[in-house]
């Protein structure tokens, strides 16, 4: 997928920073082997922010979003959640002031003739399919992501990077007590199914169409 969204962006004003799988789990981990862990210390570089009470300065921040992009599945949804709670605890600032979003890549690519048709939940491939059972019976291409990886540079351009067509989520934080609560949920000792997270999660953000 970062070959892709390397190709498919603006280099005017996006830049790309791929991961190499999941990070760190920075809940359990201390402090000097998370600052030896490459992926974060790559993370901590591209920002230029610091990190930490002592070391974080907003005013640095070398970006205006930082958008989570990962793939639709439960691997993905596991990486964002090791993502969040490496934020939410050692740049929580950058929630706050809200500058953390998280991409929202289509599921379904839905082509008729010449129409093209992104979706992005099972609902609006239902309703989809249901309109299209009443309506003219012309061969239909139903495909379903399960990757970034598989959509080209100008398809992941168009659903997921263009700020004139995309959806991200704003990761707000409410009552910082309360995400502390599901943070050390999800992320420590007691093990949770990670595919719940943005469920569990959802009054910390909102839709917005950006």
């Amino acid at each position: 997928a970062g070959g892709s969204a390397k190709q498919g962006r603006d280099r005017r004003f996006q830049a790309i920073l791929p991961l190499r799988g999941k990070i760190l789990n920075v809940e359990k981990a201390r402090v000097d082997k998370m600052l030896a862990n490459e992926e974060i210390r790559t993370i901590v570089a591209a920002l230029g922010c610091g990190i930490g009470r002592d070391d974080f300065t907003l005013e640095r921040l070398r970006y205006e979003k930082i958008i989570i992009m990962t793939d639709a599945d439960v691997d993905g949804s596991h990486i964002r959640t090791l993502l969040l709670t490496f934020f939410f605890r050692h740049m929580r600032e950058l929630i706050d002031k809200g500058h953390l979003y998280i991409a929202q890549p289509p599921l379904y690519r839905y082509k008729k003739g010449s129409q093209e048709i992104y979706l992005y939940d099972e609902e609006d491939r239902e309703e989809l399919l249901k309109k299209q059972a009443k309506d003219d019976r012309e061969k239909v291409t139903l495909q379903r992501y399960k990757g970034l990886g598989e959509m080209n540079p100008a398809q992941l351009w168009k659903t997921t990077m263009d700020p004139e067509n995309r959806t991200l989520l704003q990761v707000t934080i409410d009552e910082a007590f309360e995400a502390d609560l599901i943070f050390s949920k999800l992320m420590g000792d007691q093990v949770e199914p990670r595919r719940q997270f943005i469920e569990e999660n959802a009054k910390y953000v909102r839709n917005l169409d950006i």
